[in-house]
């Protein structure tokens, strides 16, 4: 059976490894499910998601099973594979965890972390401003999850690591739509700029406020988004 098309890494400089389908199926469906091509609340149906990524039945369970375990999808009873729901309560508090977590991080990861970690940093933040010029979303907002997480290991404590990795697994579709607008684009792009700024003086303060801001901020377009999506 044929193997699906890669994903356009937009460049990114990564060593080319061997992908198995199961690795290409979960990554295709993850970014259906973060681009809205598979709605929150939808049920997933095996049968058309075979024929639309043209392999067989199995990798596509398989692939829903790891994509269960990440929480972009609910097993149901008499129901099947559901797209994950998250109300706006529930949206606000992991928002405010991940908050907690990545200000932590970054205080302390000022310190511990090396000259090769930050620069790994400054790097991909140049990758993700030429994928902003491109208006280039799905590559744009893999590198903005990408870099949050490379802020968070600084800290060099696994399981903070762990904690962030599993509210931002659970958060993608969410992260994604705060940037909808153009504006609330723009925006997150210049809070960008003002982290990397400090991260690069290793001024924790600094670092910790231009953080606050952009996670108080992406709250805000994320709460507006969905709620003028409901009045919709």
């Amino acid at each position: 059976m044929p193997r699906l098309a890669a994903s356009n890494p937009h460049a990114l400089n990564v060593v080319i490894q061997r992908r198995t389908l199961h690795d290409e199926v979960v990554d295709r469906m993850r970014d259906m499910i973060v681009e809205g091509q598979l709605p929150s609340g939808s049920r997933i149906n095996e049968s058309e998601e075979c024929q639309r990524l043209g392999v067989s039945r199995t990798p596509v369970r398989e692939a829903i099973k790891t994509l269960a375990s990440e929480g972009l999808i609910e097993l149901v009873r008499n129901k099947g594979a559901v797209v994950k729901s998250l109300d706006v309560d529930q949206i606000t508090e992991m928002l405010e965890a991940v908050a907690v977590l990545e200000l932590f991080a970054a205080r302390v990861g000022v310190t511990r972390s090396s000259d090769e970690e930050i620069n790994e940093i400054v790097s991909m933040h140049k990758q993700m401003r030429s994928c902003f010029k491109a208006q280039d979303r799905l590559p744009y907002y893999k590198l903005n999850q990408s870099i949050h997480a490379a802020i968070v290991a600084l800290a060099h404590n696994r399981a903070i690591s762990l904690a962030h990795e599993a509210l931002q697994m659970q958060l993608r579709r969410i992260r994604y739509v705060g940037n909808e607008r153009p504006n609330s684009w723009s925006g997150a792009m210049r809070e960008h700029e003002a982290m990397i700024k400090a991260l690069k003086k290793r001024d924790g303060d600094q670092l910790c406020a231009a953080i606050e801001e952009h996670l108080d901020h992406t709250r805000e377009r994320v709460v507006e988004f969905l709620q003028q999506s409901t009045a919709d």
